[in-house]
Order: C-alpha cells, then structure tokens, then sequence
C-alpha cells in the first residue's frame, strides 16, 4: 500500500524540495556490500589517509591490507564460519576500522559493544549475540575479565589490544608509555588465552586472504538497541541495509562536499550506528575520517583540529554546547567548515543559534533509529538557519503520521511516525514477537516517535511514545535502570524517568523505600557498579506514598515527569 492510499495528502509531498538533481530513489539493488565499499576506495583512493587517530593515519591500502590479515586470521584460527558474530569493544582508535573491515571480510557479524559497558551488561550483550570472537582494547579488559571469570561457559576467542597499537614504531611506543604508565588508564588484568591484534595480524602476513563471498543479503551488525519498548534487543542490519543508507546520505551531501578532497571529523563514537553510517558515508566520497577517541577532551580536541583541517564533522546537541561554553574555543580552526550534522537527540534551539553565530554554518539536523541503520530524514545542506524540525525523508524513503488505529493523519496532525525503506531492517535477533510489535501488518516500522508533516513534507518530532531516556545522545532504558535499583535491598518501589539537564536529558529515579535508613548515596554506589556511567541517575528522590499507577499497577511515569525538576 502506498502513502497516497494510506490518505498522505498527495504521495511522497517532500520531493518538490528536494535539492536541485537530487534523486527521488537509488538503485537499492545495486548497493553493494562494505566490503565493496572498502574495495572502490582503495581503487579510487589508494595512498590518500582513510583514516586517522590521536595523529596516526592508516592510507586505503593500509586499511586493507590490515583488515586482510585480520579476516585471514579469523577464518584459519578460531576457525570464523560466515555468520558467526565478533564483539568490538573499541573506542574510536585506528584499530576500530581494521577489525570491522577484517570482522565483515571474513564473513563474519559485527556486534558492537560500548567500552562503558559494566560487567553485567556486557555479559549479556555476549550471551545474546552468541558472539564467538571479541576485540577489546586493553583498557577495558579488566570487565572482559569479570566476565569471563564469572562465565566459563563464554568459549570465547579473545583480541586485545592498546592504544597505540598500529601506529608507527615510535609513536605507538611513546603513546603506551603515556596511557599505561603516566595516565595509568589500563587497570591490572589477566587472560590468559588473550591474543593481541598486532600478532594476530602478523601471523597472517604473507598468507593468501581467503574471505568468503559476501552479499547484500548478509548480516553485518548485530546493533542493539532497547528499539521502541526499551527492551534491549540485536536489530539485524545486513549489508545492503546498511549501504543504502550509506548510499542515500553520500548522495545528499554529494553536492555540496567534492570526492576524495574532504576531511571529516568523527567525535561520536563509531559503535553507536549513527556515527558509523555517517564514517562510512563520508569514505564512500573518499573523504578522510579524523577520529577522536574522547570528545570530552576539549583540549585534545581543539589540538586534533590544530593537526587536521576538517570540512565535515558530526556531533550531538552536548557535544556542540560544550565547545559552544569553552573558552579555549577558537572558531578560526573551523575555517574550511562546510558540513555540520546533527543527531542522537534533538538540537536546543540556542545552541543551535549559537553555533551559527559563532561559525557561520548551521547545524543540520536529522533524525532515525538503530532499525532503520539509522537515517531516516535530513535537512537540506543549504538551510540557513535552524528549522525546528529533523527535514525531509531521504531517497527511497517514505515516512507516514499514524494515529493509534494505524489511519494515516493530515498535515500538521501528530501522530507515531512510521517508515519504510531499503535501510529498514526486517527483524530483531532471535526476537519475533519483538519483530512483530515493531512493524504493522503492512509492513511499516513503527519508530515509536511521535511528530507531524509540514506543508513541505518535512518532519516535526514532538515527543516520544515510549519513555526511553536520552543521555549526550545516548538511549537509557528506564527498565534496565529500574531493575538494578529494585535488585537493592530496602526498596519497595522505583521509577526512572528523565528530567531537563545541560547535556540534554539526566537520570532520575523516585524511590519508595521500606529502609528509612536507605540513602541516595548507597542507590548511587551501587548503580555504578550495574551500571555505565550515563546510565548512573543524576539525581534520587524519596517518597513516603506510593508512586502513581494506572487501573492495572503501571506505574505513571509521566505523571513523575510532571512533578520532576532540572539537573
């Protein structure tokens, strides 16, 4: 059923403003895979820096011949079958790439995995994925540990791996020195089956790569996400999901940056996928990645800058305020600035005029999900300033307003925006009846956003159906939150919900306590110890009544929102 029979006012309004020579639709059919992606590049590109880290860079054929040898070693040694699913438990490092491209040239599903993650979550994320291989840097390898401690029934191959690893002899030994030694940030840790990813690669060299066929059909990421119900799930991305986007989103910006002469910097983390299908956009235009492993490094941000004049960059809401409020903030180091984009969570209006201001280029806004691998929509490069709303669907995609019925709304009406496209994905993991609530009969993907369409066919978010709490653009799922505090002695009830802070949203949970002993401080502790940092509430709050509930015991989150106040 298409949008005109659904009763949209007029099928697919939008494309009267698209850009000038902006396709309505790509050849979905003729994608291709990211192996095909790193494959044109390294024909079209081959000595030019692909990417670059803390001031080491890797060239296209470096890339690849690292990725080779890491894929030759995952199929001969754990003996890797395609399908089969490797963790990265990496920041944003030259070594991120490297295992990817190796992970999907070897046939094999990526799963990404947040080096924040507690022992707890990532013993989960773990035992879900059914992952065979992980690669960890070494920094975080103490959780792996824990895990694998607590967990013997994990027969899981294991990659490690420093920061400095990859780089040129004496940078990557001065960069050990500094990280292990002088910021001590690598805790003792000990396994003792662990290979390191330099002798992994090593054991490879000068053995024929031997990488399946790969298809658009295959998986390549296992992304998981708490989706609309905030149930923590593996959405299944295959390749030719995942470079449709990749296609739509080099497509929209085609005009405005030049193939192979851009340098784009990537402050947000590469495992969160709007990150990764931005990077892999801009290296569809052989546009060189700046990757910045620690964006709350103002200073050491302002230094890459220093190092890499940079034409494109990604960011969040947070992460512009911050250099927005710094004084070292110097604007001259975003002289050849072209491109601003936006996502993870929607942009304050004063930032966003701000940044302008200061800069002389917008903030262009867009906005997805992890289903949708993820850009759904974008605002036009060209916008002079900021528009209040997350843009136009890209090519080949369609977004509908439905009311609780699943009847198409008119303009301006709000209602749950739903999609479909060739970057939407099919299911969940193992998870069918997940699988079913999130798309309807028809075959639309309900995001769980609600929000509305404007005489120009561009899209308003207002609000979100479920109450999924959203950190530096990071998802917190008040369950998962709610679990932890509940599984504390002395606590009758709890409910998490957000409240206003400078990063966007914070955490707050409200408590009813048995305890009267029971303190914040001691939820706090114990939350750090369950939890990742953003997931940790801001604040506690303690209540003699009970908590709001609907006629069946729900508790009314909203009605705690109401009542709530600012971080």
């Amino acid at each position: 059923m298409d949008l005109a029979a659904r009763g949209v006012p007029g099928e697919r309004p939008w494309l009267e403003h698209y850009p000038a020579g902006m396709p309505a639709d790509i050849d979905a059919a003729a994608v291709g895979t990211l192996c095909d992606l790193l494959r044109a590049g390294v024909e079209r590109h081959g000595a030019r820096p692909a990417v670059t880290s803390l001031g080491a860079s890797l060239s296209w054929h470096e890339l690849a011949r690292l990725s080779a040898g890491f894929a030759t070693w995952l199929r001969r040694t754990p003996g890797l079958q395609p399908g089969e699913r490797v963790a990265l438990m990496l920041p944003n490092v030259l070594q991120y790439p490297v295992a990817m491209f190796g992970v999907l040239r070897a046939g094999g599903v990526v799963v990404n995995v947040n080096p924040q993650y507690t022992a707890d979550e990532l013993e989960r994320q773990l035992l879900d994925s059914g992952a065979r291989v992980i690669v960890v840097l070494e920094n975080f390898a103490h959780t792996l540990q824990e895990v694998l401690e607590r967990q013997p029934r994990l027969a899981l191959a294991v990659v490690v791996t420093g920061v400095g690893d990859l780089m040129p002899r004496v940078r990557e030994f001065v960069t050990h020195i500094v990280v292990r030694h002088v910021r001590r940030l690598v805790p003792a840790w000990r396994i003792g089956h662990a290979v390191w990813l330099e002798d992994a690669i090593d054991r490879a060299d000068g053995l024929p790569f031997d990488g399946p066929p790969v298809c658009t059909e295959d998986t390549a990421f296992l992304q998981y996400t708490g989706g609309t119900t905030g149930v923590p799930k593996g959405a299944v991305l295959r390749h030719g999901q995942v470079m449709a986007n990749v296609v739509q989103l080099s497509s929209w910006v085609a005009r405005d940056l030049r193939e192979g002469a851009e340098t784009a910097l990537i402050p947000l983390p590469l495992f969160h996928i709007y990150a990764l299908t931005c990077a892999l956009s801009f290296l569809r235009i052989g546009a060189e990645l700046v990757l910045v492993a620690d964006p709350r490094d103002l200073e050491g941000l302002s230094a890459t800058l220093k190092r890499h004049p940079i034409s494109a960059m990604i960011g969040v809401n947070t992460l512009y305020r911050a250099l927005l409020d710094w004084p070292g903030f110097d604007v001259r180091l975003l002289a050849g600035l072209k491109l601003c984009a936006a996502g993870g969570m929607a942009v304050q209006r004063p930032v966003a005029e701000r940044w302008k201001k200061r800069t002389g280029v917008p903030i262009v806004e867009g906005w997805g999900l992890t289903e949708a691998s993820p850009v759904l929509t974008s605002n036009r490069l060209d916008i002079e300033d900021w528009t209040g709303t997350v843009g136009f669907p890209l090519p080949s995609t369609e977004v509908a307003v439905l009311d609780e019925a699943g009847r198409s709304l008119p303009q301006g009406q709000i209602g749950e925006l739903c999609a479909r496209g060739p970057q939407v994905m099919r299911e969940y993991w193992r998870q069918p009846a997940e699988t079913a609530r999130v798309f309807t009969a028809d075959g639309w993907l309900r995001t769980g956003d609600l929000g509305f369409m404007d005489a120009q066919g561009r899209f308003t978010i207002t609000d979100r159906l479920k109450d999924v709490i959203v950190v530096s653009g990071f998802k917190v799922f008040p369950n998962e939150v709610e679990e932890v505090v509940a599984a504390y002695p002395g606590v009758r009830e709890v409910a998490a919900v957000g409240m206003p802070a400078a990063s966007g949203e914070a955490v707050r949970v409200v408590v009813v306590a048995d305890d009267p002993a029971l303190t914040g401080g001691a939820l706090l502790a114990h939350c750090r110890r369950h939890l990742a940092a953003y997931k940790v509430p801001s604040r506690v709050e303690f209540r003699t009544e009970p908590l709001p509930k609907t006629g069946v015991g729900k508790v009314l989150r909203r009605a705690l929102r109401a009542t709530g106040g600012t971080g």
